[in-house]
């Protein structure tokens, strides 16, 4: 026959709830960590990585659109060059003649 020993189970009560304790004191712990690393990090100015995605896409958009841009102004200039060419040669050939005053 096993006999209950009052000392052992006392013991084991009191271990038991200390775990209990000591594991809501971490929870409690970690989350007053948590709420000084974001109050840290907002402090610096730091961004999520939500919204550095979001810029660099932005960034990346507005490079290409620079790019095309770029594209179609140096093409611009490529059509227009021979007309300029062709109006500078006008001037050149034609000067005006300067009236006489009496």
């Amino acid at each position: 026959m096993q006999t209950r020993n009052k000392v052992l189970d006392d013991l084991s009560q009191l271990m038991t709830n200390a775990m209990g304790v000591a594991q809501g004191a971490r929870t409690e712990a970690e989350t007053a960590m948590k709420g000084m690393m974001d109050r840290w990090l907002a402090d610096r100015d730091f961004v999520t990585r939500e919204e550095f995605d979001a810029v660099r896409a932005m960034a990346q958009k507005a490079r290409e659109e620079n790019e095309a841009l770029k594209a179609r102004i140096e093409a611009l200039e490529t059509a227009a060059a021979p007309r300029a060419g062709a109006r500078s040669a006008a001037k050149t050939t034609t000067k005006p003649t300067a009236k006489k005053k009496s």
